[in-house]
C-alpha cells in the first residue's frame, strides 16, 4: 500500500485547523471551511504525475484519519473528493483544464448532489432533475431534498434526464435560477452545509457538462464514491475503541462486566481497513463493486456497535453534553442512512 502523502503535515492541519472547532461544528452547525481549504492548499487533492490507484489510497487515508476525530468534517472531505473524482473523468476540456486545478488546488470546494441519481440508478427513485436542450446548452429544472458541503463560492455536481438518457454537470451554488435552503435539523452532521436546492430554469452552458453519457459514466464513477465512504467507519470505529481502551484501564474492576469482545472488534476493522486500501490497488474498480459495496454494508453495521460498546465502556461521562462518545454515536447513525444505505444494500 502507497500513500503518497505526508503524515506530518496532514496531522498539523488536523491539530490547528479541526480539533479546536470539533465542538462548534457538532454543537453550532459550522462548516468547517477552512479545513478543507488547508488539506487542498497541502497538496493533498492533487492528482499531477499520480497514479490512479496512490490517489486512492491517499484519499482513504484522509477520510479515515479525519473521521477519527470528525465525521461531519470527513464526510464534507467525501463530498468534495466525490466531486474531484467526476471532473477528473470527465473530457470536457474546460473541467479538465481549468475547474479541476482549482478543485485540487483547494481555492475551489465541491459537493455532490448524486444522491438522487444514485437511487435512481439502484431503482428505488426517479430522476428528480429535467433538462431541457437550448443554445449553448441546458436549462435544468427540478429539486433535490439534500446537497452537502455547499457555500456561496462552491461548485457541485448533477444529473438530469433529457427525454431518454441522462447528462451529468457540475454547477456553481451562485447561479441564476438556483435556490438553497439550509437544512440543520439532523441529530449529527449539521456542520455539513447542507441544503435542499430548487432549481428553476438554471441555464448550464456546454463547457459545464461533464458527460452527455451519464449512465454509462456513472458505472465508472460509483464505485469510488462507495470505497470512500467505507473510511467513514473505520475512522470513527477507531476512535470509539481507543476511548474503549482508555475507558477500561480507568475503570477496570466496573468494565471487567462488559462484555465486550473487544480485540475481536479490533480485528474486524483492521480487517476491513486492509481489505478497503486492497480494493484501492484494483486498476478497474468496476470490476469489484459488488466486493466493495458488501464491504461497505459490513462497516455500517460494524460501526454502530462499536460505538455502542464505547457508550458503555465510557458509563455516566458518555451521557454529558460534549461527549466525544455520544457525538460518535449519533455519527454512526448518519452512515447507516448515507445513500447506499443499509437498506438499499441488504436488497
Amino acid at each position: 500500500m502507497q500513500i503518497d502523502l505526508n503524515k506530518r503535515t496532514f496531522k498539523q492541519i488536523i491539530n490547528e485547523n479541526l480539533k479546536p472547532i470539533i465542538r462548534k461544528i457538532d454543537e453550532e452547525s459550522y462548516y468547517p471551511k477552512e479545513f478543507l481549504s488547508a488539506v487542498g492548499q497541502a497538496g493533498f487533492f492533487s492528482s499531477s504525475n499520480l497514479q490512479k490507484e496512490n490517489i486512492r489510497c491517499r484519499e482513504i487515508y484522509l477520510i479515515e484519519e479525519t473521521a477519527r476525530y470528525c465525521m461531519t468534517s470527513a464526510f464534507t472531505l467525501w463530498c468534495h473528493l466525490a466531486a474531484l473524482t467526476s471532473a477528473r473523468l470527465s473530457n470536457n476540456p474546460f473541467v479538465k483544464n481549468e475547474l479541476l486545478p482549482l478543485l485540487e488546488s483547494g481555492e475551489v470546494l465541491g459537493g455532490t448532489g448524486l444522491s438522487n441519481a444514485l437511487k435512481y440508478y439502484a431503482g428505488i427513485e426517479t430522476i428528480r432533475l429535467r433538462a431541457d436542450k437550448t443554445e449553448g446548452g441546458y436549462t435544468i429544472s427540478g429539486s433535490l431534498s439534500s446537497v452537502s458541503n455547499l457555500d456561496v463560492d462552491h461548485w457541485f455536481v448533477i444529473i438530469a434526464s433529457i427525454n431518454l438518457h441522462r447528462i451529468m454537470c457540475m454547477i456553481p451554488t451562485k447561479i441564476k435560477g438556483l435556490e438553497l435552503e439550509s437544512k440543520t435539523n439532523f441529530v449529527g452532521l449539521n456542520g455539513s452545509a447542507t441544503y435542499s436546492c430548487f432549481f428553476n430554469n438554471v441555464f448550464v452552458p456546454d463547457k459545464w457538462i461533464i458527460t452527455e453519457q451519464a449512465d454509462e459514466f456513472i458505472q465508472k464513477v460509483r464505485p469510488t464514491l462507495v470505497l470512500y465512504q467505507i473510511p467513514l467507519g473505520i475512522g470513527v470505529s477507531d476512535a470509539s475503541i481507543e476511548s474503549i481502551v482508555e475507558s477500561h484501564s480507568k475503570n477496570v474492576e466496573v468494565n471487567h462486566q462488559v462484555k465486550s469482545q473487544l480485540r475481536e472488534l479490533m480485528n474486524d476493522i483492521e480487517f476491513i481497513r486492509k481489505r478497503t486500501y486492497e480494493y484501492a490497488q484494483y486498476t478497474e474498480l468496476t470490476v469489484i463493486l459488488k466486493e466493495i459495496l458488501l464491504t461497505r454494508l459490513e462497516i455500517a453495521k460494524l460501526t454502530p456497535k462499536i460505538v455502542y460498546e464505547d457508550m458503555l465502556y465510557s458509563g455516566s461521562p458518555a451521557y454529558m453534553q460534549g461527549s466525544d462518545s455520544f457525538r460518535r454515536l449519533r455519527e454512526a447513525y448518519f452512515l447507516v442512512n448515507l445513500s447506499p444505505t443499509v437498506k438499499q444494500l441488504e436488497n
